[in-house]
């Protein structure tokens, strides 16, 4: 910055006011300073900056499962708005490890972050973590799930009235033997969406047994290994709901391994909408959920925090909607006997 002041003729200040934006500077000054920067190709130090300010331009995000197709549409979201408000994001991955996610948030902390996001992982506990966080000016914004006793702001998926409406579907297209295949019960997307199928069931006066009810991990091994017990079951389920695409694959899978047909004989309803729904075989029918207004939804919040609001932890709750695909159909023994008798002259083709 002497050697800007040095070239462009101007004293350190005017550099300092030019590059910060702190002050007014005469519109031909500071042409010239900014012709000296390019010229010489000078880059202000941000942590630099950070140091002087007790905080960055950077804002933290850390993702449960880097490799799940649905949270980099929730990084995208949150990425975008901050990048057009001029901050920049760093991004860790948990492995679904709590050990590995209060590493980051350790590390991170010494970035000076303006922020952080966070999508727990497995057993997350944030509390201590976050008032760390927010004794240092930096607001903290769950995302999708949250973990135990959260008090802070948050954005979630309304997913107990989506898997309600996606089981009350499935009833309604004639099923009566239900089964749901949830993701971790600890985890409270899992659980809010375990909620809505059995709501709608019992609504139906129809019968769940402990057995039609499974739960795994949200990938698609999970949903395999657990399909693989219900189809044993006597008698099977004519539909299952998974509690989310990835499990949903494992369903479709594991139905195709047996030598089942899907939606013949077993119908699939997935969660989240992934992009691969429309060109599985079938076609996934799913609730859909937006990931990138998620991501986007927080970073919002985050920046209002950010720029001095002090108001009450704000909870903002993301509507679903319903993509019907080819994967649900009217069970056989449901039919009529004419599209009973259509469904076995298909079968024999």
């Amino acid at each position: 910055m002497k050697d800007i002041a040095r070239i462009a003729e101007v004293s350190l200040g005017t550099v300092s006011h030019v590059l910060n934006g702190t002050a007014g500077v005469r519109e031909p000054v500071r042409r010239r300073v900014l012709e000296v920067v390019r010229s010489i190709g000078y880059q202000p130090s941000q942590l630099a900056r950070g140091l002087r300010r007790v905080q960055t331009n950077v804002i933290g995000m850390i993702i449960p499962d880097i490799t799940n197709p649905f949270f980099p549409a929730v990084v995208r979201g949150a990425e975008d708005l901050a990048f057009s408000n001029g901050y920049r994001l760093i991004l860790c991955n948990t492995d679904n490890d709590h050990s590995k996610e209060l590493a980051h948030l350790n590390e991170l902390r010494t970035f000076l972050p303006a922020g952080l996001i966070v999508i727990p992982s497995n057993f997350s506990d944030l509390t201590a973590q976050a008032q760390s966080y927010r004794a240092a000016g930096a607001g903290v914004v769950c995302i999708d799930r949250l973990p135990k006793g959260w008090d802070g702001d948050s954005v979630t998926a309304n997913n107990q009235s989506g898997a309600y409406r996606a089981t009350q579907h499935l009833i309604k297209m004639g099923h009566k033997r239900l089964a749901v295949i949830t993701g971790p019960l600890h985890l409270t997307n899992a659980e809010e969406r375990l909620n809505g199928f059995k709501q709608a069931v019992e609504e139906a006066g129809l019968e769940l047994p402990p057995e039609y009810v499974q739960e795994t991990t949200f990938d698609k091994q999970g949903g395999a290994s657990k399909t693989k017990l219900l189809l044993r079951l006597i008698p099977p389920p004519t539909a299952i709901s998974a509690g989310n695409d990835m499990i949903a694959l494992g369903v479709l899978t594991a139905i195709r391994e047996a030598g089942l047909r899907c939606p013949d004989e077993v119908s699939v309803m997935g969660f989240d909408d992934l992009d691969i729904a429309e060109i599985t075989n079938p076609a996934l029918s799913s609730v859909s959920q937006s990931g990138y207004q998620l991501g986007m939804t927080a970073a919002r919040i985050l920046l209002e925090r950010i720029a001095g609001d002090s108001g009450p932890a704000k909870h903002v709750v993301i509507e679903t909607s319903m993509k019907i695909r080819d994967s649900v159909a009217v069970p056989v023994l449901a039919a009529s006997p004419r599209s009973a008798r259509a469904t076995k002259i298909k079968s024999k083709r």
